[in-house]
């Protein structure tokens, strides 16, 4: 067998401008569970909140409102659910981590995943540190501790 030989070069300058991808910083989101989620461009604190149940908003479709975000969910859809809300039910497909399978976010249109304008990642659910609780796991929950 003849012997493969490949030859690369790699060439830069200290003169060159910043491109827009060597400048985006993306970030990283772990489950509880220490399993990779989510890579986002911005982060998650930075995006809006829902009213209704202050999941985390993110555009997954260009609009006339803005422009989609671009993101990697690595996450296991299961069948929907029935959330009440006021003045009806809202459908949820839930995204749940695909090592613990806890629900980590939802979208409210079946899949494939991003198929729907948002995607809403539930509060309390990711972590930027791997291993390590969210810092807002339990915030609307109400303790007693025992003495």
């Amino acid at each position: 067998m003849p012997k493969v030989v490949s030859r690369s070069a790699v060439s830069s300058s200290t003169d060159a401008l910043p491109t827009a991808s060597s400048t985006a910083a993306l970030r990283i989101y772990y489950c509880i569970c220490s399993e990779f989620i989510l890579v986002i461009d911005k982060a998650l604190a930075s995006h809006p909140r829902r009213r209704t149940d202050g999941a985390i908003v993110i555009r997954s479709q260009d609009s006339e409102a803005g422009k989609a975000g671009v993101f990697k969910l690595n996450a296991v859809i299961k069948e929907p659910i029935l959330v009440e809300r006021q003045g009806g039910h809202e459908r949820q497909y839930r995204l749940h981590c695909p090592r613990c399978n806890l629900p980590v976010g939802y979208q409210t249109t079946p899949p494939p995943m991003k198929s729907g304008p948002f995607t809403y990642i539930l509060k309390g659910s990711l972590s930027q540190i791997q291993g390590q609780l969210p810092p807002d796991a339990f915030e609307d929950e109400n303790f007693v501790r025992a003495s």
